[in-house]
């Protein structure tokens, strides 16, 4: 049973990320088109890594980057599973600099084994979040080219995400053959508008799109281990995200606003509704780990998202296609030591990636920005010796370089801090 303590300590975290969850997770003029930012689908261990995780193998963590992991669980644990973020973002364009802090409640899951060889998941994940709050004003030309007094100010907004409940299942082909898959519910609403505002006139004019998706996910994996010495391993982690059209619909509206002293009034409304616009893309992943357990382990991976065939509201050239390397590892003195620091997990990983969506600027739409990244993190023991769970805290850096000027520049630190309870629940004691 899992003692007073460790219940304290789940207790406060699950706390703060209820507080975390209420907020919103994102400030980022990036997220204005398509889903928003994609949310790294890995858990706290994995984030200090880079967010390595298709052929990783632990059975100290649950690892959804991979289905076919869940087999490594022992078969006597129950793993449960809570993480948060919190998160400082540097916004920069010449010398217009802006700040943005944000927290968030990011998974919760638990795992346990059915049988000798199959393992079950389930949990909760977000998929995408959107927020973002932007404006520009311009002086407008006459007709015949020449500066009016009338200047027009634009603002943006947006917000929301998409959300995701999952169950995995791993099955043990082989003694170093797995197999798994990932059915998900896919949620949420992510809303778009602009309003236009000019100097001359008490009208507004306000476009907003709310797109809503309820519909599945299917994520499909493989790892192969071959053993090298009496002590190390080598893992190969396959995996493929199936690409599909989404029960979905977009809802557009266009509305004129009077604004007055005494209230606003709608002059005009125009709304349209489209159903099933959007879909999924085809995503690849690959991953090489080399690993000597409860000592270190080593792990690149690479990721293929194919999104330039993904629909946006019918549209299929709205995305462009997008790929992430990832280098991560994982270092531990002595596991069983009497002394706490050597029992530490201690953990590091680096990634590039490039961009799903496009962006609009003078030059049309382009691609967004490429992002860099480092991590650094622990994973600090709660227990000694045959209990395992742990507390995994990181700090991530990104940076988002721009294609072209006049796109931000963005440097984002986040702290990710999760809790892994692994507690030896279906052991059964013998008395004599």
């Amino acid at each position: 049973m899992i003692n007073r303590k460790t219940l304290i300590s789940a207790l406060i975290v699950l706390g703060s990320t209820g507080v975390a969850s209420a907020q919103s997770n994102t400030n980022s003029p990036y997220t204005r088109y398509g889903f928003g930012q994609l949310s790294d689908q890995s858990f706290g261990h994995n984030k200090a890594m880079g967010g390595i995780g298709y052929a990783l193998r632990d059975g100290g963590h649950i690892n959804p980057s991979n289905p076919a992991s869940y087999t490594a669980v022992d078969s006597l644990a129950f793993i449960f599973d809570i993480g948060m973020s919190l998160k400082n973002s540097n916004f920069s364009e010449g010398n217009i600099k802006t700040n943005a802090k944000n927290a968030s409640f990011d998974y919760i899951a638990m795992q346990f084994r059915l049988w000798k060889r199959m393992a079950m998941t389930f949990g909760f994940l977000p998929f995408s979040s959107v927020g973002y709050n932007l404006s520009s004003s311009n002086t407008l030309t006459s007709e015949n080219g020449e500066s009016s007094d009338v200047t027009q100010t634009t603002s943006y907004t947006g917000e929301g995400g998409l959300r995701q409940v999952f169950m995995g299942l791993g099955f043990k082909v082989l003694n170093n053959l797995s197999v798994g898959a990932n059915i998900s519910y896919l949620y949420g609403d992510v809303t778009h508008q602009t309003t236009a505002a000019f100097s001359n006139s008490a009208d507004v004019t306000m476009v907003s799109n709310i797109a809503s998706i309820k519909s599945y996910k299917l994520d499909f994996g493989l790892q192969y281990t071959q053993r090298l010495s009496k002590k190390d391993f080598l893992t190969l982690g396959l995996t493929y995200n199936m690409g599909h059209n989404l029960n979905s619909s977009m809802e557009k509206n266009i509305q004129m606003i009077e604004v007055t002293s005494s209230g606003n009034s709608v002059i005009s409304s125009n709304s349209t509704l489209t159903q099933d616009g959007f879909s999924m893309p085809h995503i690849y992943g690959v991953g090489l780990a080399y690993n000597r357990p409860r000592k270190f382990m080593v792990e690149a991976d690479y990721t293929f998202q194919q999104w330039a065939k993904a629909k946006y509201d019918g549209n299929e050239n709205y995305y462009s296609n997008s790929s992430k390397i990832a280098l991560g590892g994982e270092f531990i003195p002595n596991f069983l030591s009497k002394n706490y620091l050597n029992r530490i997990h201690y953990r590091a990983g680096v990634f590039y990636s490039t961009p799903y969506t496009k962006t609009y600027t003078t030059n049309g739409f382009v691609n967004g920005g490429k992002e860099y990244g480092a991590s650094l993190g622990f994973g600090l023991p709660l227990h000694l010796y045959q209990r395992r769970s742990i507390l995994n805290i990181s700090g991530q850096y990104t940076h988002v370089a721009p294609k072209y000027a006049g796109m931000l520049s963005e440097n984002r630190f986040q702290i990710n801090i999760g809790l892994t309870f692994n507690e030896k629940w279906f052991m059964k004691w013998k008395v004599e």
